[in-house]
């Protein structure tokens, strides 16, 4: 192994990795290196007006470009990790002196409390390593330990824990692919859920590159296993990312074909029947954010139809992922303001309460839903107080996905004064 460049512990590396710098080290890296912006671009694939940018910036730009530039001019992952503000400061006077100015500017002391909130750059490292290459078997699994961690991942997600789920899926990955050494079709069913699993995490908190990684390999693994629901299972993730990317035509027709399949099936079995009617939800609100009315208003009736085949449609006490009327309503009201129906989609909430749902990630999102709908009737109080209900239940919901942060920001821009908006941002961050 080579020893590190000396450059890298020195006062000037150490004082632009205290200051969060990145651009700064890559330009001091790409130097000592002896190369121009060209001879960088030519290794990465950027032009050097991208790279001239990346090293103008300090901090903010996207974790895997950064990181690539770093590994090409020799960076070491703990400068990375210091500069991007998920290490311990490199030991030096610098970072006292960077430390007692912390000490002394309560707008940085609050902005590294609202970092502290979002998922570690760290973390996201990791899965980048994990996604850009088949993760190595980490040690003997057997199919029971797969399951198991799958489950207490799908735990974290459905109580909104993005941090802590983010931070598993290297090694639940690992163990899918260790487990699955004998490729049955069962075992890379396994895999496809491992990897839809972190396609839904990575889509929900706006890691969209690296979710598109996962979701290619959940529909790989979902072909090599035969069956129509881990298929329709991947086909829905791939939708929805398609769907944030903005390829919403797309998406749809993604999802419509998945719920053909699945329909073809004959919906003999319960668990085929709720595929079914979850399919037919996530139809309809993506023919509502590609603003097709009528398809998306065809396609919840549908879902009705269907949620009524779904055994034990009405308890509100089951599983996390079971589709009953509750969870159609509440798709419901994400159709009718994603028409631009706030009205209607804030009557549908009203017939709607979180006793309904069975985990804090639905609660959570049955609040967002509405502070989206009262956001869009311009009314700033109601949509903080809706954003305050949805931090009590899951504060993932809010501090973790970009488009509701960005409401909060723009409650804080444009209503600072309105109630509850004051006491929201405390929770959230107020936005740098």
């Amino acid at each position: 192994m080579t020893a590190p460049d000396p450059m890298w512990s020195s006062a000037q590396a150490r004082g632009l990795a205290e200051h969060g710098d990145i651009g700064g080290l890559i330009r001091l890296g790409r130097e000592a290196r002896g190369w121009h912006l060209k001879d960088l671009g030519d290794v990465l694939g950027f032009s050097a007006s991208a790279l001239s940018r990346m090293e103008r910036r300090r901090a903010g730009g996207e974790i895997a470009m950064l990181r690539r530039a770093a590994q090409a001019v020799g960076m070491p992952r703990h400068v990375l990790a210091t500069a991007l503000g998920v290490a311990d400061p490199l030991p030096a006077k610098v970072a006292k002196a960077a430390a007692g100015r912390a000490e002394e500017d309560p707008m940085r002391r609050r902005q590294l409390l609202t970092a502290s909130l979002a998922v570690p750059a760290a973390a996201f490292l990791k899965v980048d390593d994990a996604l850009a290459a088949i993760p190595d078997p980490a040690g003997l699994a057997t199919a029971q330990d797969v399951t198991a961690r799958l489950a207490r991942a799908r735990a974290l997600f459905d109580a909104g824990d993005h941090a802590r789920l983010v931070a598993n899926v290297p090694d639940l990955l690992a163990a899918a692919h260790a487990a699955a050494r004998d490729a049955r079709p069962e075992d890379y069913g396994r895999l496809a859920a491992c990897y839809d699993l972190t396609t839904e995490v990575l889509t929900k908190i706006g890691r969209h590159p690296a979710s598109r990684s996962a979701a290619d390999r959940a529909t790989v693994y979902a072909d090599l296993s035969g069956s129509p629901l881990a298929a329709a299972s991947a086909a829905r993730q791939l939708a929805i990312l398609l769907r944030h990317q903005g390829e919403k035509a797309a998406a749809q027709r993604l999802t419509l074909q998945a719920a053909s399949r699945i329909e073809a099936t004959g919906l003999t079995r319960p668990a085929e029947a709720e595929a079914y009617a979850q399919m037919l939800c996530t139809c309809a609100y993506t023919a509502a954010t590609n603003g097709d009315r009528a398809t998306a208003h065809e396609l919840l009736r549908d879902a009705e139809h269907a949620v009524r085949r779904v055994p034990d449609a009405a308890d509100t006490r089951a599983r996390s992922g079971t589709v009953n009327h509750a969870s159609v309503q509440l798709y419901a009201v994400g159709v009718h303001w994603s028409l631009g129906d706030a009205g209607t989609a804030l009557a549908i909430g009203r017939g709607l309460h979180p006793g309904q749902f069975p985990t804090a990630e639905r609660r959570g999102r049955l609040h967002t839903d509405l502070a989206r709908a009262w956001h869009q009737r311009g009314r700033p109080e109601e949509t903080a107080t809706a954003l305050r209900a949805a931090l009590r239940e899951a504060p993932g919901e809010v501090r973790d996905r970009p488009s509701i942060r960005a409401i909060v920001t723009e409650l804080h821009q444009r209503h600072p004064h309105a109630v509850g908006v004051r006491d929201l941002v405390a929770a959230v961050g107020r936005p740098a």
